[in-house]
């Protein structure tokens, strides 16, 4: 027995050796230990996949709330509201049906045939790479349940919200479309378009563009009121997902035309800069599309006019979501750069490109230098680029010291959660449990809630003096005027008692 606890004690002075950014003072012994039970379970997944699920994982901040939800119950709630389902390709359109060839959505629920494929046709469940690539049927999947989704974007966000507490995630920046019926792409199209975006704001505002903004401020409301009454908030049986906290970013469809374009993007900071709830905007669709890539450079133009019009709002942009084959080599090379320096973009969403850029290295300094966190969504990169392994430069990012967090993308679509990324990214791509908190760290401080940060420095070395003791009195009276250190106060709280039980557990094994 003395002989295993010196060896137990010799593996703990090892991993803390291993991991020089978080010290003996910050996490002890407890969070060495729980990454030696992490060690000893690796090849087990099974107790892997416990272990992963039950360990805090902080924010998920690359979350499409439109692809988040299960094809299960999309099927539900579009036969609760008389949607049809095309028998020939699995779309969802709406009303009125008939008996052939487009009957209602409800009739799935009594053919378990019609039922299994609508799923696969909705996700990417039982995809057949052989006959079709990933990246077309995971875009297809969105044009094919919309009109089941589209009335229920207050039960989408009680889906999520539910599935990230269950997941021990404590903050979403959920991707979201607002604005009303024809909404900005509909007055974008009534003007006429010019590249002199001071002109461009004169035009858009006169013909309404507030009235968009106000008619998303009213749709997050309404959503937010559905949520909280599905998930009985504020009562004794309330879900476990009232407690999650959600902000929004607002996600513009790049595949428009230049004033479409334009117009969702001035909605986008204007709304953000009216509601805090809004914290950031996005492009959304894929980076391949013909548009998209044609117009790139003029989108990141867009977002450096209408950022310095709106300094306070925060830019995070799918960038680098490409690969060899699947666009011209010279697509490659600059889409990163240019989120990065001309649009500003505080988070780039997968960068899977990074090392196809012009100049990779000194681009990776930069991002370094400027604390520009890159969004890993190992499932969709899988699914849509084939990109997985040591194909994919996590480890890149990791060794030049660009922060990183894991994140879920469209884990409806994707048949995934984030606790499934954190076990990809330990199965995958080695990452320890050191590595796994620090992402999830990183999580909430680089996401766009409002406030002051708990820590010092980015490594998580030190805390602010307040909160050295984080019951104290000084650090409540600190977190009370941040959202961001209430945020993180509780994430390391969630820590202390999951490595409690873990080192216990790992002393006893």
């Amino acid at each position: 027995m003395g002989a295993m606890l010196r060896l137990r004690d010799y593996f703990v002075a090892v991993l803390l050796l291993q991991f020089p950014l978080v010290t003996v003072g910050q996490a002890g012994a407890a969070e060495a230990r729980t990454a030696q039970y992490m060690e000893s379970i690796r090849t087990r997944t099974p107790e892997l996949t416990a272990f992963l699920r039950e360990m805090p994982k902080g924010g998920d901040l690359h979350n499409h709330l439109g692809g988040a939800i299960y094809a299960e119950s999309m099927i539900a709630w579009g036969a609760q509201d008389s949607v049809c389902i095309e028998l020939t390709t699995l779309r969802s359109v709406r009303p009125p049906c008939d008996s052939a060839n487009r009957p209602p959505l409800s009739t799935a629920l009594t053919n378990s045939t019609l039922y299994g494929g609508i799923i696969d046709a909705w996700s990417v469940r039982n995809r057949d790479r052989t006959r079709r690539n990933g990246h077309d049927q995971f875009f297809d999947t969105f044009g094919k349940f919309s009109a089941a989704l589209e009335r229920r974007t207050g039960y989408a966000l009680a889906e999520v919200s539910s599935r990230a507490a269950g997941g021990n995630v404590s903050y979403l920046e959920l991707m979201i479309t607002a604005g009303g019926p024809g909404g900005p792409i509909g007055i974008g199209s009534s003007v006429r378009w010019t590249d002199d975006f001071q002109v461009m704001v004169q035009r858009l505002s006169a013909a309404g563009i507030t009235d968009a903004v106000r008619a998303g401020i009213a749709e997050i409301d309404t959503s937010e009121v559905r949520r909280n009454q599905l998930l009985r908030c504020g009562t004794p049986t309330a879900d476990p997902g009232c407690d999650v906290t959600m902000r929004y970013l607002y996600q513009v469809l790049r595949a428009t035309q230049p004033a479409q374009i334009f117009a969702q993007i001035l909605t986008g900071f204007m709304l953000a800069s009216e509601d805090s709830r809004v914290v950031g905007i996005n492009l959304v669709q894929p980076e391949d599309d013909y548009v998209a890539l044609r117009d790139y450079s003029l989108h990141m133009r867009m977002i450096e006019y209408l950022r310095m019009k709106y300094p306070q709002v925060a830019v995070t942009l799918h960038a680098g979501e490409l690969a060899p084959g699947l666009v011209p080599p010279e697509a490659l090379r600059f889409h990163i750069g240019q989120a990065v320096r001309a649009a500003g973009a505080k988070r780039i969403g997968h960068g899977t490109a990074i090392m196809h850029e012009n100049a990779p290295y000194e681009l990776l300094r930069e991002m370094a230098n400027r604390r520009t966190l890159v969004e890993i969504g190992l499932s969709s990169s899988d699914i849509i680029l084939n990109i997985r392994g040591s194909d994919h430069p996590l480890r890149t990012y990791l060794a030049q010291g660009v922060p990183v967090a894991l994140a879920t993308d469209d884990e409806g679509v994707a048949r995934s959660d984030l606790s499934q990324e954190f076990l990809k990214a330990v199965r995958e791509q080695n990452l320890t449990y050191v590595e796994l908190k620090q992402m999830a760290r990183n999580s909430i401080e680089y996401a766009f809630v409002a406030g002051a940060s708990l820590w010092v420095d980015p490594s998580f070395r030190q805390r602010v003096p307040q909160c050295t003791d984080l019951d104290s009195r000084s650090c409540s009276e600190f977190i009370a005027t941040s959202e961001k250190a209430i945020l993180q106060r509780n994430l390391e709280r969630d820590f202390a008692r999951f490595e409690q039980k873990y080192a216990e557990r790992a002393s006893t094994d």
